[in-house]
């Protein structure tokens, strides 16, 4: 192909390619944000814009926080980059001690990377190289579940389970297979909190066994609540059942807590939540409020062990990433757990859960909702397709939104919303006002 000669000027839009976006449509009305505090964006206008997505569901600590800019600006000044390949600095070791101390049951050990991405991947390269390592090499299929999104990574992208993410790619990871998934709006349309039908969909997995056998399948991975695809949280009793039928076949449980993880749900993790406790957990988003990329799997001392007992001088896993435990994301990841604790945020999430869920579902009855569901400080809206146009009806009402004054995010039909978790009850207030407004607007 002959390369063009002409170049695009400096100052326009034409160069960045954008993802996860309708490029030729953005640029033609562009949403563009140029300042950030709180819980507010503003446009290179002026406008104010509150931020109804945390960001990408990462900056649950609110925006323009002074403490990480200055845990960030002191790590600069000692030291701007340091490896960790067979070298290390204080802040890895320090932040990997706090998130072990927070973290439930035996998840006391951090591998990390910089995005949820490379987290998932990570902990598919785990999963596989600690069955490998305790004589299970046969265990290499990896389980999935419809409408799961675990990043864009091809480790992630296989496991996952939403179409458009997957059909220009080929054929992906091998040996991979997919749990159902556990939207059933027939049964639990309008559900506050936990749906309560669909826990039996969990027995899909002894199906999957049966069919594959156990001494083929080394990990199952699933989001505790699933984000991208709309916000689903899982029925009651989903979860338990799935970690039982895991411990019955040998196979690890695996937790993205990308977007449950730090907060959501009112607690650590949604394994605190829900009293289930995964083999890995990846983790990304909020371990750093967004502020600098960074990702982690936190793992079970029984995995650790397993993987660190050949030779004393044997790289226990080749595995890793320039990047691996950056300083600046360090010094990051430890200003955040600060503000999270000293200024109670999970406990804040769940004391405004209960005012959050009637606000949402306030909005029962607004034409074209078809379904509403929330758990925590985050909620899904399904919207009826328009006939022979799907998915428009969704991206409208984002972009009304925007021009409200509200930033939310598109699946499609759904509408997801997940506010900084330091939003107050005013703030709940004028994002339902105002989804509501969109909605109607566009109907």
């Amino acid at each position: 192909m002959t390369p063009s000669s002409t170049a695009p000027a400096a100052n326009n839009l034409d160069a960045f390619f954008m993802p996860f976006t309708a490029n030729r449509q953005f640029k033609k009305n562009p949403r563009l944000l140029a300042k950030a505090k709180g819980v507010h964006y503003w446009t290179p206008e002026g406008r104010r814009i509150i931020d109804g997505t945390a960001g990408l569901w990462c900056v649950n600590a609110g925006h323009g926080r002074e403490e990480i800019k200055a845990a960030i600006n002191q790590q600069l000044e000692e030291m701007d980059y340091a490896p960790s390949f067979q070298m290390g600095h204080p802040k890895s070791f320090e932040l990997a001690a706090c998130h072990a101390a927070m973290l439930p049951g035996d998840l006391n050990h951090a591998f990390y990377c910089n995005s949820g991405s490379e987290a998932v991947d990570s902990a598919l390269k785990i999963a596989l190289a600690w069955q490998r390592a305790r004589g299970q090499g046969t265990r290499t299929r990896l389980i999935g579940r419809e409408r799961g999104y675990h990043g864009v990574g091809f480790g992630g992208m296989s496991v996952g389970g939403m179409v458009n993410n997957r059909k220009q790619f080929g054929t992906l990871l091998t040996g991979v297979d997919h749990l159902p998934h556990t939207h059933i709006p027939s049964q639990n349309a309008f559900s506050r909190g936990l749906p309560e039908h669909g826990a039996e969909l969990a027995d899909e997995l002894e199906r999957i066994v049966a069919l594959h056998d156990a001494s083929t399948i080394a990990a199952v991975i699933v989001e505790p609540c699933a984000g991208s695809t709309g916000y689903l949280p899982p029925p009651k009793g989903y979860l338990q059942r799935l970690r039982q039928i895991c411990d019955k076949h040998g196979i690890l449980l695996i937790f993205d807590e990308v977007i449950t993880g730090f907060g959501r749900l009112g607690t650590g993790f949604a394994a605190e939540f829900f009293g289930v406790i995964p083999d890995l957990m990846t983790v990304a988003k909020a371990i750093s409020n967004g502020v600098v990329p960074m990702g982690g799997v936190f793992v079970r001392k029984c995995v650790y062990d397993g993987l660190t007992n050949g030779p004393e001088n044997a790289i226990d896993l080749f595995h890793g990433y320039t990047y691996s435990a950056h300083p600046l994301a360090c010094a990051a990841a430890s200003a955040v757990l600060d503000i999270y604790k000293n200024e109670g945020v999970f406990q804040h999430a769940a004391e405004l859960s209960m005012y959050w869920e009637d606000s949402v579902h306030s909005l029962k009855g607004t034409l074209p909702i078809t379904d509403i569901r929330n758990l925590g400080l985050a909620a899904g809206i399904d919207l009826e397709p328009r006939k022979y146009e799907p998915g428009t009806r969704g991206y409208d009402v984002f972009v009304k939104a925007f021009e409200l004054g509200l930033m939310v995010r598109n699946s499609g039909d759904c509408i997801a919303i997940s506010p900084p978790l330091v939003i107050e009850k005013s703030h709940v207030d004028e994002i339902i006002e105002i989804v509501g407004k969109a909605i109607k607007a566009v109907a």
